[in-house]
């Protein structure tokens, strides 16, 4: 929180932190003006200043189209001039594979777009991180799983699930397979990685939209889902997995956030989750808000604020109406609300169309 303070012959700002006094900095900008003579003045005034939400996020999606360095560093100066203070980078997902990891360098040069030119270096990286750092905005990255991995494929032989016709392999891939130690090395490696990439306690782990065909297809996982017991029940077998993956990145130490269909396929996860809602219908999402908080969870809402889907004309008022506590539910639910993300999502947004759509 800042307080700002104009009158005459004086400017005060005051701020208990290094990022209240930048929010304040930022609002002083944009109260000085210029005259028809050039002259920049600035009107008495006295604002207190301070955010309703912890979590003002703007997701970024670099593997549908990929986002040039300079592109990424633009929209974290205007999330500064708007007090964003979170940069949820999904920086990969099926059709590409941008990110280089130190390692498994493979997963870039047989999954990004292009191995040179269209992938985020560990330089790009830092980058990223710095200017973010430097506009108080946090970094935190988004690696997928088990579903939106095919890109992974190409560079981690074995990883994902073959996909079935009958008795034999098709040469089409699935969701990560979920029954091998081999995977489970795999993730717990690049979750290493990425940990020390990524200062932030959070990682995004994802979890959504994870397609069930590949793996009833599969003889060998049939059979392992007959020795656990799971039946035909192939959320239990997400289940299974995200468990896994959710205690190897509780014991590397960071915190986890979600998509819903983790919480609402009933996954056990640490109370301290952060379960992301996107789903705007199915159940409405202010339901879903209420289920999330009503099981102790923290919950962040995007479902209404999907900036990279645009209809004719101003769409813009149905994103400034939505209340995010316009639920049934106790204080006590409201309070874990930890705030909002809007979602420019890339599958028809690249550069050229990326900041008029979002700004």
């Amino acid at each position: 929180s800042d307080e700002l303070s104009v009158s005459e012959g004086s400017l005060l700002l005051s701020a208990d932190t290094v990022w209240g006094a930048l929010r304040g900095l930022e609002t002083f900008s944009q109260l000085v003006g210029r005259d028809e003579n050039g002259t920049y003045y600035i009107n008495q005034t006295e604002i207190v200043d301070f955010p309703r939400f912890p979590h003002r996020g703007l997701l970024l999606d670099t593997s549908r189209h990929y986002l040039p360095l300079r592109a990424i560093l633009e929209t974290l100066d205007v999330m500064a001039y708007n007090k964003f203070n979170v940069f949820h980078w999904h920086i990969v997902d099926d059709p590409s594979f941008p990110y280089e990891s130190l390692t498994f360098p493979e997963l870039s040069k047989q999954g990004a777009f292009n191995a040179m030119s269209h992938v985020y270096s560990a330089s790009d990286v830092q980058a990223v991180l710095e200017h973010a750092r430097l506009r108080g905005i946090r970094v935190i990255a988004e690696f997928d799983t088990p579903g939106h991995t095919l890109s992974w494929g190409p560079g981690a032989p074995g990883l994902l699930t073959p996909c079935y016709l009958g008795k034999s392999p098709s040469g089409t891939y699935g969701p990560i397979n979920p029954i091998l130690n081999s995977t489970y090395e795999f993730v717990s490696s690049l979750f290493k990685e990425v940990s020390t990439v990524f200062p932030d306690y959070f990682l995004h782990l994802g979890g959504d939209e994870v397609d069930f065909t590949c793996w009833k297809s599969n003889p060998k996982i049939g059979a392992f889902m007959k020795e656990m017991g799971f039946g035909e029940d192939y959320r239990k077998l997400e289940s299974f997995y995200i468990q896994r993956l959710l205690n190897i990145v509780s014991s590397i130490g960071k915190g986890s956030i979600v998509w819903q269909e983790v919480f609402d396929n009933g996954v056990k996860v640490k109370p301290d989750t952060i379960i992301h809602v996107w789903k705007e219908n199915s159940p409405p999402y202010m339901e879903e808000m209420a289920s999330v908080t009503k099981a102790g969870y923290p919950a962040l809402l995007s479902a209404p604020w999907y900036l990279n889907r645009i209809s004719y004309g101003q769409d813009w008022m149905a994103a400034y109406q939505v209340e995010p506590l316009k639920f049934k539910g106790s204080p006590e639910q409201k309070d874990r609300v930890i705030g909002g993300e809007a979602c420019m999502w890339g599958e028809y947004v690249d550069v050229t169309n990326l900041t008029p759509r979002l700004w």
